[in-house]
């Protein structure tokens, strides 16, 4: 959970499988939305609440992330990345790597983590304890590369892997079954990952999301982020390979599983 009691964290189940993210200061009034995949039930979540937006962060161009933006701005401030802007909703702030900006109260940081797309970023709030991730770090997993290349990936799993271990990683698809089980197949001996999947499955049991996830528990768990372990390398055969190497040949295995 959220480090600041301020804040409140609410989970929005979208189309079949996505996730948009609600972050509401509970002292100021002020909520932010992360992501829109689809309007309706997003506002549902904020008719229940008596909650109305302030701010719209975009992680990336795709539109299972931008499509409900239109439907829900309103008066709210629509943020994304400069780098992006050309094929974003139009942006009332245009952001880059390393820009802090104020949502919620929160002193909220910008990173560009490019790999899936070009421009894909991910928004970390330090106070709160939360990283916007979407479709790069993901629960077990990390997003499809389609534009970027398996060096660019691999440089923004190490940008989110830096994070404080006790960050609550919110991505952006319920993919954590499927990750799991090509998880299992190049480790299978990690009591961790086995602690996990069996977690996995009892919540999917139970119709609950697995995400938000911890990034400790990632950082144990998720092969795309242990591509410069030596143990798990030499698992896989490849302990002199270098260590994007290595990301590119796990990123390729997931794609053929």
């Amino acid at each position: 959970m959220p480090k600041t009691s301020a804040i409140e964290l609410v989970t929005v189940p979208c189309l079949r499988d996505n996730y948009a993210y609600l972050v509401h200061n509970t002292q100021t009034g002020e909520t932010a939305l992360i992501d829109a995949p689809e309007a309706a039930p997003i506002q549902a979540a904020l008719d229940a609440r008596g909650w109305v937006l302030n701010d719209i962060l975009i992680t990336h161009h795709h539109d299972d992330h931008i499509a409900g933006v239109a439907a829900l701005r309103g008066t709210a401030r629509v943020i994304g990345a400069a780098a992006d802007a050309h094929r974003l909703p139009d942006l009332d702030l245009a952001v880059r790597e390393g820009d802090v900006v104020t949502v919620c109260g929160q002193a909220t940081h910008v990173m560009d983590v490019s790999g899936h797309t070009i421009g894909h970023i991910a928004f970390h709030m330090p106070s709160a304890g939360l990283a916007f991730t979407a479709d790069s770090l993901m629960a077990l997993g990390c997003g499809r590369l389609f534009e970027g290349t398996p060096a660019q990936m691999w440089d923004s799993m190490q940008k989110l892997r830096a994070l404080p271990d006790n960050t609550v990683i919110c991505s952006g698809h319920e993919y954590t079954a499927a990750n799991a089980r090509f998880a299992a197949t190049l480790d299978p001996d990690n009591p961790d990952l086995i602690s996990r999947i069996k977690a996995i499955t009892k919540a999917r049991d139970a119709g609950q999301p697995t995400v938000p996830s911890s990034l400790s528990e990632e950082k144990r768990t998720n092969p795309f982020l242990r591509a410069d372990d030596p143990a798990f390398k030499a698992a896989l055969g490849m302990a002199d390979a270098s260590n994007a190497e290595v990301f590119a040949h796990v990123r390729a295995s997931k794609d053929k599983f």
